[in-house]
């Protein structure tokens, strides 16, 4: 069922038959900005409220740390896993750069980890989801939204068939930004197989699609006492 971003998926279809040609490479760029800027809050752009102002604007910690579903996560735990795999991919891999994510950012937003939660059990899940403090979190995104949208603005068209490299891939397990556990290690294969056109169709955009679709369904359960 649909509960976020009504329309958005035909708009990222109409990304990915434009994103691999070189005679519409400014027509995608401008494409993936429009659906960047729908898929974060109005304050990385300066735009006006949009669905995911709607999500945030209310939500309340207790509500962020609860897992509505008995196999699921929570908001926080999505809130997290889709900024720390923007961050990641777009800096490390596609900027070929530092993350945003420092020490200092890990100690406001109180993350016991720094990878992108791929591994967590549903208990650790729940203990992630506790310690979260929710406004740093946001903030975080923010700051890695607005970041992803100044390296787009400086891609050509040839960089979108650039692969990712063996030297960032071992940066990103380096850095913590995977752990060696299997269901976490493997990000490492899936993004290692892309190019920058393919990082620009799941992580900062698909990707977020899901998993914001997710967090308003669990907002809708809680408020309805489910």
């Amino acid at each position: 069922m649909k509960y976020f971003g009504e329309g958005l998926s035909e708009l990222h279809k109409d990304l990915n038959k434009q994103i691999g040609k070189r005679s519409s490479f400014s027509e995608a760029m401008e494409l993936f900005l429009n659906l960047h800027e729908a898929l974060h809050a109005s304050a990385v752009t300066g735009g006006v409220p949009n669905e995911v102002d709607a999500l945030l604007c209310d939500l309340t910690p207790e509500e962020a740390a609860a897992m509505p579903e008995k196999k699921g996560e929570t908001i926080n735990w999505a809130l997290w896993h889709m900024a720390r795999i923007e961050d990641i991919t777009m800096n490390m891999f596609v900027a070929q750069k530092k993350q945003v994510f420092t020490k200092t950012v890990q100690q406001k937003i109180n993350s016991p980890i720094t990878d992108t939660g791929n591994a967590l059990t549903q208990e650790e899940i729940r203990s992630f989801s506790s310690r979260v403090r929710l406004p740093a979190l946001i903030a975080y995104w923010n700051a890695v939204a607005s970041r992803t949208r100044d390296i787009v603005l400086l891609l050509t068209a040839d960089d979108m068939k650039r692969p990712v490299d063996k030297h960032s891939l071992d940066a990103v397990l380096a850095a913590g930004g995977v752990t060696s556990r299997q269901d976490s290690v493997w990000l490492l294969d899936y993004w290692g197989g892309k190019d920058v056109a393919g990082l620009l169709l799941m992580p900062p955009t698909r990707h977020l699609m899901l998993h914001l679709n997710d967090c308003c369904k669990w907002k809708m359960m809680l408020r309805k006492g489910k």
